[in-house]
């Protein structure tokens, strides 16, 4: 296990100094859209970024957390051909031009209405954190432009998905990271069943269409939202995607107290404050495997 980044880069500044922080294993997008992303483009935006001393292990495919109002590519969860398969074709290009490139992984969501939050709430030394809290979420939300669209629906259209992606990772040797649906919501919120908001539904996901090349981007924090006692039961839903070599990258998040980038004052959170926070991770995971560039 690395200690990564997601975070993206100011400036060249940030680079150095990610890289003089240790945190050398970035998730990091060339510019533009990714469905228009060449060869040239992944190969050079590569090569610049390992120029700092960095790997790069991870992209964003045109499948990100927005709404589907603003989606890349909306008519994946839409179900709307020819739309849908021209999109799909599309993906399958760019995981291919993904392995000529070097680029191992790349990340992904399947969410219809976005991530929702309610408003942020203060944290420590007067911080605003992001919040989502149902008793103070909007139940009377109108619906999305995908309409109403049931659990069967939604699984229907995953499997559509991984049928046809899950074969061309395969053969490229490149690992697809899903993220969990953040938060739950109940069955029918906005006019969607969200399926991915449940560990037996995270379950059933990774085990369809299986290859070693399908799994999560494990965010700890989200899949911990779905348990009655998140600080028991967390540990036994790691074990079980983790036996599996299901985990391909990890949000390490809580959900309680500073999390998922609160706003602070004076500075940007690629400064200072998160310097710390990657100084302390590495510390515990060199706690547990010590690196073999460490002396002990």
């Amino acid at each position: 296990m690395h200690v990564g980044t997601q975070i993206k880069p100011r400036d060249d500044g940030d680079y150095r100094v990610w890289a003089q922080l240790g945190v050398r294993h970035v998730c990091v997008d060339p510019p533009g859209d990714p469905h228009h992303w060449s060869l040239d483009d992944l190969c050079r935006h590569k090569e610049r970024v390992e120029s700092f001393g960095l790997s790069l292990e991870m992209v964003q495919l045109p499948l990100s957390s927005r709404p589907i109002e603003d989606a890349e590519s909306p008519n994946i969860l839409l179900g709307k051909e020819p739309e849908r398969q021209r999109e799909i074709d599309s993906i399958c290009g760019l995981i291919e031009r993904l392995a000529m490139a070097g680029i191992p992984a790349a990340k992904y969501n399947l969410c219809i209405i976005g991530i929702p939050r309610t408003e942020r709430e203060p944290g420590r030394g007067g911080s605003r954190n992001a919040a989502f809290r149902w008793r103070r979420a909007d139940h009377n939300a109108p619906r999305t432009s995908a309409g109403i669209v049931s659990e069967e629906e939604n699984w229907e259209r995953i499997d559509h998905f991984l049928a046809a992606v899950v074969p061309v990772a395969t053969a490229a040797k490149v690992r697809l990271a899903c993220h969990p649906h953040d938060p739950y919501t109940p069955p029918g919120y906005r006019g969607i069943t969200r399926v991915l908001g449940t560990v037996d539904g995270l379950k059933r996901f990774v085990t369809m269409h299986k290859s070693p090349y399908h799994g999560l981007n494990f965010c700890q924090g989200t899949i911990a939202e779905m348990l009655d006692d998140p600080a028991r039961e967390i540990f036994e839903v790691i074990r079980w995607f983790g036996e599996r070599g299901k985990i391909f990258n990890v949000h390490f998040r809580n959900i309680k107290g500073p999390d998922h980038v609160p706003q602070i004052d004076g500075r940007d959170p690629s400064g200072v404050a998160f310097a710390y926070c990657y100084g302390y991770i590495q510390a515990l995971i060199d706690a547990l495997v010590p690196r073999p560039d460490r002396r002990p």
